[in-house]
């Protein structure tokens, strides 16, 4: 797969409840149509993953923007900086260093199955947002 430079290419947890409306919540207000998706288990995102830094980041989100990596809430502070609305507001909190954001991050990340639940089978996107998902060419 090669790097494309147009699209921020999110991973995410394909079987967390919270990652997958977030990623509902996401593409509704996508409206420049900039994020592409593929679920961490996908065997694109273990292979793209693996590629950028030979390591593998299964429990968290990733975004890859610009031949960059980012994790945890860089990532979702750089998504939120995308979207419509209001929602690039949040990107303000960049100014927090990433150990004291990611702290609450995780919190949250560690308990997200016990919390919201994990989905008995993954989503499966309509004809109309196949295209935001990545998948095994």
């Amino acid at each position: 797969m090669t790097e494309n430079r147009e699209h921020g290419l999110i991973f995410f947890d394909g079987i967390c409840n919270l990652c997958n409306h977030t990623v509902q919540f996401i593409i509704k207000r996508d409206q420049n149509d900039y994020f592409r998706f593929a679920a961490l288990q996908s065997e694109v995102a273990k292979k793209k993953l693996r590629t950028i830094n030979g390591e593998q980041h299964l429990s968290t989100i990733v975004l890859l923007e610009n031949g960059k990596t980012y994790y945890r809430s860089t990532a979702a502070l750089r998504i939120a900086r995308r979207l419509s609305g209001l929602w690039p507001l949040w990107y303000g909190f960049i100014i927090i260093p990433a150990f004291i954001r990611d702290f609450f991050y995780q919190l949250i990340s560690k308990n997200r199955y016990r919390i919201w639940g994990k989905l008995e089978n993954c989503m499966v996107p309509t004809a109309a947002l196949k295209s935001k998902f990545l998948e095994e060419k």
